[in-house]
């Protein structure tokens, strides 16, 4: 004999939570998996499951999951930050942003003065070719460095 009890799905995260069974047409159902209960505990604990499902019955069918993700976002961050909420997350990487961008400018300009620099430096050299010795070059890299080239005064002296 087949029992009069059949086999049914685990209650949604939500039904789990507020300790009441799972009907087929639940509202919480499909966005709060028995897999994830934190996340409609910090939903409920922040907006209220009434307020929830008032606002998922009011909003159309395919706009629902983006609602539920951003509510648990939101509730997410008001745990972690009671008074701003994801608005101190936003102003945190608003600020990172600017100095970033700032970074970014400042290095743009340096990398330009090089630029400006290299090419100055590449148009003075243009008329120059490498292997010409300038005077200085000549005197400091010959091996001989005496002021008197002749070597047989050279051999004297020593």
């Amino acid at each position: 004999m087949a029992s009069s009890s059949s086999y049914s799905n685990p209650p949604c995260a939500a039904c789990k939570f507020l300790r009441r069974k799972c009907l087929p047409g639940c509202i919480f159902a499909p966005y709060f998996p028995p897999e994830e209960p934190q996340k409609f505990a910090n939903v409920h604990k922040i907006f209220g499951a009434s307020n929830v499902s008032k606002l998922l019955n009011e909003i159309q069918a395919h706009q629902r999951e983006d609602a539920v993700n951003s509510l648990a976002y939101e509730a997410e961050a008001r745990m972690k930050d009671p008074v701003y909420g994801c608005v101190g997350a936003i102003s945190v990487l608003q600020r990172q942003v600017i100095r970033l961008q700032k970074e970014l400018d400042a290095t743009n300009a340096d990398l330009m003065r090089y630029a400006s620099n290299q090419q100055s430096n590449n148009n003075f050299n243009y008329g120059r070719s490498d292997h010409h010795q300038t005077n200085y070059e000549f005197y400091n890299n010959s091996p001989n460095t005496t002021w008197n080239n002749n070597p047989e005064v050279d051999d004297d002296i020593q």
